[in-house]
């Protein structure tokens, strides 16, 4: 009897010594918590995804030049400088006074046309005059009293009061403006004139050139060049051409003389200050 407990309890031992070790092998790992133990338990944060390379900007999206409130890109000064805010105050004052003038002057006929929005004249030059020099003539049909004629030409505007004075006694080393001689032209004109100026309007220099045939081979009289001088010093002086066919600034001179309207167009002008209105 004592044999058949003992060898009970013998296999009673055996089986939970088999239970003990099948549970060791199948009972779950426990997994280390963090170093604070008296505190919540952390989550792992996933490593942060590196922002992308910044990336160049165009031109087209760049913050300069800046812009006005309607979007239109402010030009730059000169040398690259951006104009300052009086500047652009006394701009558009300018701007403000030639809608005023309306079609008393050209001014604003001029600058539709211009592209550029630019004013350009001489400074005043009553006590320092433009130096002018005519150019040896070496073109068929010139005549000596041609050079008078021009020179009634360059009266006429001096006479309406722009704040000028030219004087024929320069040379060809120290001349600002020069007056040479062609037979012809090979398109419909009989005069031309080529201005320089500095980036803020300043007009530096001009070059007159004048045919001494007109388009259709003609010989030119010395009238004939008294007129087409007053057209191309009206270039000279910084005017562009009128609409109107009454003005002597027509494309294709239809009068002979100064009209009203050339006469306050020049002197309105030279009230302005010249450089760029954008």
């Amino acid at each position: 009897m004592v044999e058949r407990r003992l060898t009970g309890m013998i296999a009673a031992a055996a089986v939970l010594i088999v239970l003990f070790i099948f549970w060791d092998a199948v009972r779950p790992t426990r997994r280390p918590v963090d170093a604070a133990a008296d505190g919540p338990m952390r989550i792992a944060e996933p490593p942060p995804i590196p922002a992308p390379p910044p990336q160049a900007t165009s031109p087209a999206q760049g913050a300069t030049p800046t812009t006005t409130s309607q979007g239109t890109a402010v030009p730059a000064g000169p040398n690259g400088r951006e104009p300052s805010y009086m500047e652009l105050m006394a701009r558009s004052e300018t701007r403000r006074r030639i809608r005023s003038s309306g079609s008393t002057t050209y001014i604003g006929e001029m600058l539709e046309a211009s592209g550029d929005s630019m004013l350009r004249r001489w400074d005043n030059r009553q006590t320092s005059p433009i130096r002018v020099w005519f150019a040896p003539p070496h073109a068929a049909n010139f005549q000596p009293t041609f050079v008078e004629a021009i020179k009634q030409a360059f009266e006429q505007w001096t006479s309406a009061g722009v704040p000028v004075r030219f004087d024929f006694n320069a040379d060809s080393s120290n001349a600002e403006v020069t007056v040479k001689w062609r037979i012809q032209f090979e398109i419909e004109r009989t005069g031309q004139t080529d201005v320089t100026w500095d980036d803020n309007g300043h007009i530096q220099g001009a070059v007159i050139t004048l045919a001494t045939f007109d388009p259709k081979g003609r010989p030119m009289e010395p009238e004939d060049i008294r007129v087409v001088a007053t057209h191309e010093v009206g270039h000279l002086l910084g005017l562009d051409h009128s609409k109107d066919s009454t003005d002597i600034m027509f494309p294709t001179a239809k009068v002979r003389d100064l009209s009203d309207r050339d006469v306050r167009t020049v002197l309105f002008l030279y009230q302005l200050t010249p450089g760029s209105l954008r």
